[in-house]
């Protein structure tokens, strides 16, 4: 490697010019070239874009990932050119666990089937989780990403060099100044007197030599504002730039908030499902989600056809002996029910339903039954029929047919 003297010589010279002419521009003792408003306001856009890009971006990356942990060994292998390695999510963690569970206490009895329905909904909402992730980290992440890393740091460059130029261009013109009143000074120095001729003749030549000095920091000045007009016109085709990255960016966001209204959306319908196989506890949600949201009353279509036609709520009387009285003592004997003289209706079994107790019946899916209702019964329960066996159904496992 060859050591050029004379070019690290003539670099130094440059950067203790550039260091001198900043010093003095922060004490006040030399003037600044300012830039036009427009440029200004330019300038002032890329920073504020560049700082907001970053906290949403860093924001976005803390909503998807919260573990600052794995959120680090991402980075990590980013860096080093690496796959980052695949990373079960919370939720089919939990379904592996739920299912351990479930095979531990019996897949066959109440509580481990459960589990296993559960487990699976969580299994699906792990990999929808997972998928919403992926969209978001391509679609979103990765344009900020590239902003940051891309353009902006070509736009730092730039700006960087145009400071420098700046820098230059002051300098220059501080010699040229300092120059042109060397050469006044030195012009009205010389004696024209006969008796002092050394004199006149010593100023005549100071003077030819601080014209010469003029001359050549005026050279300088023109290659110097030459080069900072070129830099400047780069610098400003750049910041302009801004303008397609906010169309760019505008575009991705659109993408992002697509991708999360489909992953809530996959949750919700995942949920609703989840709720209608297991039956007992899904009347209070529903319900509420109904009056909460008007969108949410056509959608689930179930739900809306397992209207009953309505019977006058009975007041509960005390017992009287000898009468029996099964709903007002809260226990239902199927053997005392009489089914109503009109209100009764066909319904198809959506999924297979395990009695609880002997108050209950038991369900096979796609099987035909008759219902009814009886006052004071809870409104997530109807009595169905099946031949001689009768017993407490749940609703949300019915599809009621006119």
């Amino acid at each position: 490697m060859e050591f050029n003297v004379k070019k690290l010589a003539s670099d130094a010279g440059v950067f203790f010019s550039r260091a001198m002419q900043f010093t003095e521009e922060k004490l006040g003792q030399a003037e600044k070239t300012e830039l036009d408003a427009h440029f200004e306001n330019l300038l002032a856009r890329a920073d504020c874009t560049k700082n907001w890009t970053e906290k949403i971006l860093r924001q976005t990356e803390v909503l998807l990932q919260p573990n600052p942990s794995a959120r680090v060994e991402e980075f990590l292998y980013e860096k080093l050119d690496r796959k980052v390695p695949s990373r079960v999510t919370n939720g089919e963690l939990l379904a592996q666990y739920m299912t351990e569970a479930a095979n531990d206490f019996g897949p066959g009895t109440p509580y481990g089937k459960t589990l296993i329905k559960v487990g699976e909904t969580q299994r699906r909402l792990g990999a929808a989780e997972r998928e919403f992730i992926r969209s978001a980290s391509i679609n979103f992440l990765t344009p900020l990403r590239n902003f940051l890393e891309g353009d902006w740091r070509t736009i730092s460059k730039e700006r960087r060099i145009l400071q420098n130029r700046r820098l230059d261009l002051d300098a220059c013109k501080a010699r040229l100044k300092k120059a042109k009143a060397a050469e006044a000074k030195a012009a009205a120095v010389p004696d024209f007197q006969e008796t002092r001729p050394r004199n006149y003749v010593l100023s005549a030549s100071a003077s030819a030599l601080w014209n010469d000095e003029v001359e050549k920091a005026e050279h300088e000045l023109r290659l110097t504002q030459t080069e900072f007009d070129r830099q400047a016109e780069v610098t400003r085709l750049l910041l302009e730039g801004i303008s397609s990255t906010h169309v760019n960016h505008l575009r991705c966001l659109h993408e992002f908030v697509e991708s999360q209204t489909n992953y809530y959306a996959q949750c919700y319908q995942f949920m609703l499902d989840l709720q209608k196989q297991l039956g007992r506890f899904s009347g209070t949600f529903v319900g509420n989600a109904e009056s909460a949201s008007p969108a949410a009353a056509t959608s689930p279509p179930a739900v809306a056809a397992a209207t009953l036609p309505a019977v006058p709520t009975i007041p509960v009387v005390p017992t009287i002996v000898g009468v029996p009285n099964t709903v007002a003592e809260g226990v239902l004997n199927p053997n005392e029910v009489k089914p109503p003289a009109s209100g009764t209706r066909r319904a198809r079994v959506l999924y297979d339903y395990e009695a609880a107790d002997s108050t209950e019946l038991a369900l096979l899916a796609d099987e035909m039954i008759t219902v009814y209702s009886l006052p004071g019964m809870d409104p997530d329960w109807l009595i169905g029929e099946r031949g001689n066996q009768k017993g407490k159904v749940p609703v949300t496992y019915l599809e009621l047919l006119s």
